[in-house]
């Protein structure tokens, strides 16, 4: 178990300190924004799809070390996927995050080590950020999303 924490704050400081794919899109198809009231927290997620799926994702925002580690990871999981396969992707990521069930989440990859996010409660919101404005981007949504 020490192991895992271990590995665990290492994905979050590295990806945290180097967030992949933290750019602004000029050309994305759909983009949205989101806030988290309660540490401050802001993203903005950018979209560019090839017919149904994404062919590229990004995000630019300033937020805590997992708003942002999760955001990065988000990005890396996503491209390539389809349309589908990103919903599925954040309904599983929430699920795990908020379940208290650590089971049943084998297919969620890097995405994983965001799963001791559950033993903070007040974090989940920071964890989830980055995932609720993926899902304004892909339902097309123009207001800004909020995790309260």
């Amino acid at each position: 178990m020490a192991d895992l924490r271990e590995l665990y704050q290492e994905v979050i400081f590295d990806h945290n300190r180097n967030p992949r794919n933290f750019r602004k899109m000029e050309d994305a198809h759909r983009h949205a924004e989101g806030y988290n009231p309660m540490c401050g927290d802001k993203v903005t997620v950018y979209l560019k799809l090839e017919g149904e799926v994404i062919g590229d994702v990004s995000f630019q925002g300033s937020g805590c070390a997992i708003s942002t580690a999760s955001a990065s990871l988000m990005t890396e999981a996503l491209k390539g996927k389809t349309l589908e396969e990103a919903q599925r992707l954040f309904q599983a990521f929430h699920a795990m995050v908020t379940d208290s069930d650590e089971g049943g989440h084998a297919d969620l990859g890097k995405l994983e080590v965001l799963a001791g996010v559950r033993e903070f409660p007040a974090r989940v919101k920071c964890a989830t950020l980055a995932w609720h404005t993926l899902h304004a981007a892909l339902s097309d949504q123009k207001t800004p999303v909020s995790t309260e």
